[in-house]
C-alpha cells in the first residue's frame, strides 16, 4: 500500500473528474455548479497494481463564499495528511486569482507537487500552458479528466512521489475495532474489555478523537482493540476535528478484521447508525452488532422484538451476531470473546475446492438459475482465491446472466455448509475460456 495523494484547486477546475477518473466509477458530484465538493472524500484507488488513497477537496476561492472558511480548513487537512499533492487548474481559463492564491499554501509544504492542467481536450489547447509556469510549481502536466487524456502519465508521476506505507499488523492476535455515532459507548466497553480506564470516558459526545490501538490477551488468546472516534454523518459535521477523527476511524476499520457496531439500546435503530455500518461493509470487514446500554428491567420491549426490528433494519447484515450488554455494568460482555473467535477464524477460513464444487453443483440442482439477461447462467468450476474476507470465483459461461438473487442462494449454501458467521463472502462471477 503506498501513501496518500490529494487534490486541490478552485472551484469547477475538474477535481471531482479527476477522482472519479482515478477510482472508474462516480463516487465524487459532478456538477458545472462551483462549490458541490464541500467535504473531503477519500477512496481506494489502484494503478498498475500500486495501491494507494485518493483525496478529493473542496473548492478554494478567495471571495468570501459559502461554507469557504470550512472548505479552506478541510482542504489544509487534507494537505496535511497527503504524501503528494496534485493541484488541479482549468486549461481552458488559464491562470485565475483563484490558482495564484492556492499556489502560496502550497509554497509553505515540503511534500511533492504536481501541477495538473485539466481540460485540455485537442492538441491545439496544449500552447496555452506558458502562462502555468508562473505559478511557480515545476513543469505542467496535461490531462482531460473527463476523456482520460494524459491520466496514465499523471498516475505513473503520482506512483513514483508516493512513498510505500508499512502495514500495521498484529500476528496471532485478533484486531477488532469498536465504531458507531459518537456517545454510544464506546470507550466504556474498551474500559470494560481491557479491565481498567485506559481511554477517556466522557458524557460529551464526541471526547475521543484518535483510533487508539491496544493489545491484551483474554483466556490466553491475544486480541488489539481499536477505539475510535464516533462517526457522524456526512453533512451533519462542521467542526474540521470531527471530519478528521472520522477519517482516523476508516483507518481503524482498515486495520481491523472485525468490527463491533455499537447501537444505543435505549432507543430505535437510526440512519446514522446504518450509515456508519456502511464504512465497515464496503471494506468487507467481520462485523458484530453490539446493542449497548440494555437495561432488560426498564424496558418496554423484549430482546426478541428489538432483535427482530433489527433484523428487518438490516436485512443485507443477516449474518451477523447481534449482542446485547451494557459496558457500564459489564453485563453481557464476555459474550464477545467467543464471538471475536469465531468470526476471526470464519475471516480465515478456506473451503477445498472438491468440497466447494460439490455444494455449487447440488445447489444448480436443487435450484436451477433463472433467465437472465437473455440466457442462463452455467458455473463450471468454483474456487476460493483468498481469505480476509473468503473470496470465491465461479467460472460460468457468461458472467452477464448471474442475478444477484441467484448469487444471495449461492451465498446462503455455502453459509449452510460451513460456518462464516460475522463474515461477508465475496463472489466473483468470471467467464470460461
Amino acid at each position: 500500500m503506498l501513501g496518500t495523494l490529494a487534490l486541490v484547486g478552485a472551484p469547477s477546475s475538474g477535481k471531482s473528474t479527476i477522482f472519479n477518473r482515478i477510482l472508474g466509477e462516480r463516487r465524487s458530484i459532478v456538477e458545472p455548479t462551483p462549490g458541490v465538493t464541500r467535504d473531503r472524500i477519500y477512496a481506494h484507488a489502484t494503478w498498475l497494481t500500486k495501491e494507494f488513497t485518493v483525496i478529493d477537496t473542496g473548492g478554494i476561492e478567495l471571495q468570501n463564499a459559502p461554507f469557504q472558511q470550512s472548505i479552506r480548513a478541510q482542504v489544509e487537512m487534507a494537505m496535511d495528511e497527503a504524501d503528494v499533492i496534485a493541484f488541479v487548474v482549468d486549461g481552458k481559463k488559464g491562470v485565475t486569482g483563484d490558482d495564484r492564491f492556492i499556489a502560496k499554501m502550497l509554497y509553505a509544504t515540503k511534500k511533492p507537487k504536481v501541477l495538473l492542467v485539466n481540460k485540455i481536450d485537442s492538441v491545439q489547447e496544449v500552447g496555452n500552458l506558458g502562462e502555468f509556469y508562473r505559478l511557480g510549481l515545476g513543469d505542467p502536466m496535461i490531462c482531460s479528466g473527463a476523456h482520460g487524456i494524459g491520466m496514465g502519465d499523471f498516475l505513473d508521476r503520482v506512483i513514483q512521489l508516493l512513498p510505500e506505507k508499512e502495514a500495521k499488523t498484529y500476528p496471532d492476535a485478533v484486531p477488532f475495532a469498536l465504531i458507531g455515532r459518537p456517545n454510544v459507548g464506546k470507550s466504556s466497553l474498551c474500559n470494560r474489555l481491557l479491565g481498567t480506564d485506559r481511554t477517556l470516558v466522557s458524557p460529551i459526545a464526541g471526547t475521543t478523537r484518535d483510533a487508539i490501538d491496544t493489545p491484551f490477551t483474554h483466556d490466553g488468546q491475544s486480541y488489539v482493540v481499536i477505539d475510535t472516534a464516533g462517526l457522524v454523518k456526512r453533512g451533519k459535521i462542521y467542526e474540521a476535528i470531527d471530519k478528521y477523527a472520522a477519517i482516523r476511524a476508516l483507518d481503524a476499520i482498515d486495520r481491523s478484521e472485525i468490527v463491533l457496531l455499537l447501537i444505543d439500546g435505549s432507543g430505535p435503530l437510526l440512519e446514522q447508525d446504518k450509515h456508519v455500518l456502511g464504512y465497515a461493509m464496503d471494506a468487507k470487514k467481520s462485523i458484530i452488532v453490539c446493542v449497548n446500554k440494555w437495561d432488560e428491567g426498564k424496558k418496554k420491549t423484549s430482546k426478541e422484538e428489538f432483535t427482530k426490528s433489527l433484523r428487518t433494519e438490516l436485512k443485507f447484515l443477516d449474518y451477523a451476531p447481534i449482542v446485547y450488554l451494557s459496558a457500564l455494568t459489564g453485563a453481557g460482555v464476555e459474550q464477545l470473546f467467543p464471538l471475536l473467535q469465531s468470526c476471526h477464524e470464519a475471516y480465515h477460513r478456506r473451503i477445498p475446492t472438491p468440497v466447494l464444487n460439490d455444494i455449487i453443483r447440488d445447489a444448480q440442482s436443487l435450484n436451477p438459475t433463472p433467465e437472465f439477461n437473455h440466457g442462463r447462467l452455467k458455473i463450471v468450476f468454483a474456487e476460493q482465491v483468498s481469505v480476509c474476507p473468503p473470496t470465491f470465483v465461479f467460472w460460468c459461461n457468461n458472467p452477464k446472466t448471474a442475478h444477484f438473487s441467484y448469487t444471495r442462494y449461492l451465498e446462503n449454501r455455502i453459509r449452510s455448509s460451513f460456518d462464516f458467521q460475522g463474515t461477508p463472502i465475496h463472489i466473483i462471477y468470471r467467464a470460461r475460456k
